[in-house]
């Protein structure tokens, strides 16, 4: 099959048991990446074979397998057991991980705090870094207007993604947490990152932090969402 330029597994329709990156007599459709793109899916297996990444996504592939209950059982029934944060502490211990780094928003500072003392009791050295820190004035760093701002008539630190990750960098952290960074800065932190960075929430400021409660009322409470423009 030829290169497809725009894969889209979101709406692909073929049943899981008979999907082509599932199986290799399965099928797909004309926009299947799995059959569409066969230089890239071999490129890629390459990089598996590089010692470090292997382990690593050998060990990711157990923790994912270890979320679930009974899975000797006949027939197989899913059954999950494993929140997400302790699910990080058992990777982390995995990859004898030391010295974790938590990059926080200051909107989750409480949770950040609740975090931090988990981490620290699971025998990890933490090193949690605020969205604020470098006080990095939004008008004088930025261009922001006074307008665009949060606060109107302030003077408006900005969050600074950038700091967070090389600070966490200089340390030296092992691995990185990200917790709630706003959609951007987020962004900005995963490229500034030297260490690999694992997600424990995102930032959803109408859900308290549960986006995926937009899509599952996208039927109804929030059926703007499929309006152009909203």
């Amino acid at each position: 099959m030829g290169e497809s330029k725009d894969p889209a597994c979101a709406v692909c329709g073929v049943n899981i048991l008979e999907k082509s990156c599932f199986f290799e007599s399965g099928k797909g459709p004309a926009s299947c990446p799995t059959l569409g793109y066969e230089a890239l899916v071999e490129e890629a297996r390459k990089e598996y074979e590089k010692p470090q990444v292997r382990e690593f996504a050998r060990l990711a592939s157990v923790q994912e397998g270890e979320c679930y209950l009974d899975r000797d059982r006949q027939p197989f029934t899913i059954h999950c057991s494993k929140t997400r944060i302790q699910e990080i502490c058992e990777f982390a211990q995995k990859l004898d991980v030391k010295r974790l780094g938590l990059a926080f928003c200051m909107g989750l500072s409480q949770e950040a705090r609740i975090a931090h003392e988990i981490f620290s009791a699971q025998g990890f050295t933490v090193a949690s870094v605020l969205c604020k820190a470098g006080r990095f004035p939004k008008e004088e760093g930025l261009g922001v207007k006074d307008e665009e701002k949060i606060m109107i008539g302030t003077a408006e630190a900005a969050c600074n993604p950038i700091v967070q990750a090389k600070v966490l960098n200089r340390i030296g952290t092992d691995l990185n947490v990200l917790l709630g960074l706003c959609v951007g800065h987020d962004s900005l932190f995963f490229k500034y990152a030297d260490a690999y960075t694992t997600v424990l929430a995102v930032k959803d400021r109408v859900t308290g932090h549960n986006p995926l409660a937009a899509l599952y009322t996208s039927h109804m409470y929030h059926m703007y969402l499929k309006n152009p423009g909203f």
